[in-house]
């Protein structure tokens, strides 16, 4: 509704996870360089994990596009997904077998075991051709248990010398507490490295806004004023799928007040149409409630300290 008013090519803050506007902070540089690093070295299990709307998928994404093309991906969206259908998705992915077949039921008499050696026959394959092969599992603090040991399993596919599949778990915090559980430590015990994003601090969500506008085409048209971006940093605590749902709001505020200049009123009044000031609002009250039990236990400890100070004075021999 607003890009030809600013003269954008498109929506600079949407909430697909498109590649290009993956804006490489330090922490998502950090993350992008290791995963490549992981690729290269076949590091067999990675995992990488981020708070809700940290940027994972569209990392992920960007990732994918950077891959040379002798090393085949396959990339799963969906963790709610059988031992079975895990195996056929990462068949169809590979090009080992198409959409179509998939959907005509060629694989639907097909043991599990047939699956697991069928992908082993294609992994050794690539051996010859100098090739690799890599498994990307997005939201996968969702994967069941059994599913969870099913690609641990796929993991122990490898020659003597290397790893045949390597394996990259993306997910949000949970997934190192679910990992840790007793039934996964044997897949635990595999992961070779392990990377948290960060959120974005001030000054990076004003060099993000700034990126964002860039890929979209106009950067010069419309300007986030200094506290509009210290606004934008407070109410989203440096998550960029919060930053890119109160900038949009913002943009089109300005639109209908036919201004190209953002102001920190506006950010405000944005978040607050999306419900984002009670949330924080919340999360003082929580911090608040935390310091007052804090206050307490140390006035009580000040208090019994005192009291035995004064008995063992009153009753002192």
């Amino acid at each position: 509704m607003y890009e030809r008013y600013y003269g954008l090519a498109e929506k600079p803050f949407s909430l697909t996870p498109d590649p290009k506007y993956l804006y490489r902070s330090e922490s998502h540089a950090n993350a992008f360089d290791l995963l490549q690093y992981a690729i290269r070295r076949r590091e067999g299990f990675v995992v990488v994990t981020g708070d809700i709307g940290t940027g994972k998928t569209t990392l992920c994404r960007a990732l994918l596009e950077e891959i040379d093309r002798t090393t085949f991906t396959a990339l799963v969206l969906n963790p709610f997904l059988s031992e079975e259908d895990l195996l056929k998705r990462i068949l169809q992915d590979f090009g080992i077998v198409s959409r179509d077949e998939m959907k005509a039921g060629r694989l639907a008499s097909v043991t599990k075991q047939e699956l697991i050696d069928t992908i082993y026959d294609f992994l050794l394959s690539l051996i010859p051709l100098k090739a690799s092969a890599v498994l990307i599992i997005d939201e996968a603090q969702h994967l069941p248990l059994p599913v969870l040991e099913q690609i641990r399993i796929l993991s122990n596919l490898e020659t003597d010398k290397e790893k045949l599949l390597q394996i990259i778990l993306v997910g949000q915090l949970n997934l190192q507490t679910l990992l840790r559980s007793p039934q996964l430590r044997q897949l635990d015990q595999r992961v070779s490295i392990r990377y948290e994003l960060k959120p974005l601090d001030r000054d990076t969500v004003g060099a993000y806004v700034a990126h964002r506008l860039t890929i979209a085409g106009g950067p010069a048209a419309v300007t986030f004023t200094p506290k509009a971006i210290d606004e934008v940093h407070r109410l989203s605590s440096g998550i960029p799928r919060l930053i890119n749902l109160i900038c949009d709001r913002a943009l089109l505020a300005g639109y209908s007040l036919h201004t190209s200049r953002i102001t920190d009123e506006m950010i405000v009044h944005a978040a607050q149409s999306l419900d984002l000031v009670p949330r924080l609002r919340h999360r003082l009250k929580q911090r608040a409630s935390l310091a007052t039990a804090a206050a307490v236990v140390l006035l009580a400890s000040a208090f019994a300290v005192g009291a035995m100070t004064y008995l063992l004075t009153r009753f002192a021999p």
